[in-house]
């Protein structure tokens, strides 16, 4: 099975060079702060920097609703300057944002809007005049649009015009330019980003075409294939150091029994792109990708930038730092959930609480969630699916730490194979005690809908509720 180059809930990719070091960004919906960027210096190998959008008065999110926030973003290295260009959903009639800096770990400007532009799925080119253009999604079956814009204020400098209505899948969006030789190049996602998920292009003499679409129609997708990485498709380009091209592209890796069950979220891929007759080519074999190095334990001297929060900065509820180690404590007393995205197939986490009430929680979204609660010297585990919350077991706590597993399914094969099982319990000398199981698929994106994946994280109970120590590492399947 091909590895991904970002595992687990980074959906979305769109990359850029300045030199010879890759900058990467993604997809953060309805968790703060927003648009992770990571930075490599092989494509292969990647260190997360920060968040591009890490301040409120860069963004407020109106609610914590599974799937909302931040859309799509896109990233370009250009004028000695990176820029990126995003969309807040709530917000997308109103236009899209931009905001840039010369550092990419920050810090970044507040953003600009460019009103006019309602849609989705920004993109932002310079062509050979020095002028700015910014491509979008208008959504649903309606063409590609392309304004001029200055990237400084988010004024529209031209009236939208329609770009390019794609092949004829289903949903044309994502759309990204680029310059190679004498064509300008426009790569496209279609097809929904589901399992008919699709890479396509067309190209044009002029940045504004038109375009004509490739021989070959689409460059990429894994439809109706048995292939274990499925939905491929919302790509994007970029030429390396040494002059060849890569394609960083989503993907899901869905297990169990048919249709398949994704439960980490669309995952970064890598590949390698030729070009025959002036047109891009998908080489998914050029790139050696080795399984990355997902374990990590947290003391919290500091709050490492893995540490999310859903509708919420960390930075408004969470200190990190002795002698308490990580403090969670709301203004408002709302229980605020402090995560990490679950990047393995089997894991198990574990929090070591210190004020004697917490709660450790897996969370898909609000309504697909289970956790481990400490309180009142009482272990709970408890899940919600849907409309319906149900406490699964309750028993004195002794001396150990609530943790969750997650294995392999209980029916390894057959109609009524999972793609795993969820265990809620605790840590004690002897290791891990399942309180009560929860089958996988109710933590699983084809029931729960949305764009998002697995996050795991400790919540605050009662006034406050202080964690010691966070441990995460993948587990093999007994």
């Amino acid at each position: 099975m091909s590895e991904p180059i970002l595992p687990g809930f980074h959906p979305d990719p769109s990359v850029c060079r300045a030199g010879e070091e890759y900058f990467l960004v993604n997809s953060s919906f309805e968790y703060l702060p927003g648009v992770p960027i990571s930075a490599s210096r092989d494509l292969v190998h990647w260190r997360r920097l920060g968040h591009v959008l890490d301040r409120p008065d860069q963004l407020r999110l109106a609610s914590s609703t599974g799937s909302g926030g931040i859309f799509a973003p896109t990233l370009r290295y250009h004028g000695g300057r990176f820029w990126m260009v995003t969309t807040d959903i709530a917000r997308a009639s109103e236009g899209h944002i931009i905001v840039w800096a010369e550092d990419p770990a920050g810090p970044w400007s507040t953003p600009v809007v460019t009103r006019g532009a309602a849609g989705i799925d920004p993109d932002l080119a310079w062509d050979e005049r020095g002028d700015c253009h910014l491509t979008w999604s208008a959504g649903g079956e309606r063409p590609i649009r392309q304004a001029r814009v200055d990237p400084e204020t988010g004024a529209l400098l031209s009236a939208p015009v329609a770009l390019w209505p794609g092949t004829g899948l289903a949903y044309p969006e994502g759309p990204h330019l680029y310059r190679r030789g004498d064509w300008w190049y426009l790569l496209l996602a279609e097809g929904g980003t589901e399992r008919g998920h699709a890479v396509t292009v067309a190209r044009s003499r002029s940045i504004s075409g038109p375009f004509e679409p490739g021989p070959a129609n689409p460059i990429l997708s894994h439809r109706s294939t048995t292939d274990p990485v499925q939905s491929t498709g919302h790509a994007d380009l970029v030429e390396t150091f040494e002059g060849d091209w890569a394609m960083v592209y989503l993907a899901v890796r869905p297990h169990g029994a048919p249709p398949g069950w994704h439960v980490n979220g669309r995952e970064t891929f890598l590949a390698g792109v030729r070009w025959e007759d002036d047109w891009p080519v998908v080489d998914e074999g050029r790139y050696a990708v080795p399984r990355a190095g997902t374990a990590f334990a947290d003391d919290f001297a500091a709050l490492d930038p893995r540490w999310v929060s859903p509708g919420c900065y960390p930075a408004q509820f969470a200190a990190a730092g002795p002698p308490q180690g990580l403090v969670l404590a709301a203004a408002d007393g709302e229980a605020r959930l402090l995560a990490t995205r679950a990047v393995d197939r089997f894991w198990l986490a574990s929090a070591e609480l210190t004020l004697g009430a917490g709660r450790l929680v897996l969370r898909l979204d609000e309504r697909h969630r289970a956790h481990v609660e400490l309180v009142d010297g009482m272990f709970v585990a408890a899940a919600t699916v849907g409309p319906f919350t149900q406490e699964l077991a309750r028993v004195p706590a002794a001396s150990a730490v609530p943790a969750i597993r997650v294995g392999p399914h209980p029916v390894a094969n057959g109609p009524a194979a999972g793609p795993d099982q969820v265990e809620l319990g605790y840590v004690d000398a002897d290791g891990f005690v399942a309180l009560a199981g929860l089958d996988g698929r109710y933590l699983a994106t084809e029931v729960a809908g949305g764009f998002t994946g697995r996050v795991v994280g400790v919540e605050q109970v009662a006034r406050a509720s202080a964690v010691r120590r966070f441990e995460y590492a993948p587990i093999s399947p007994a």
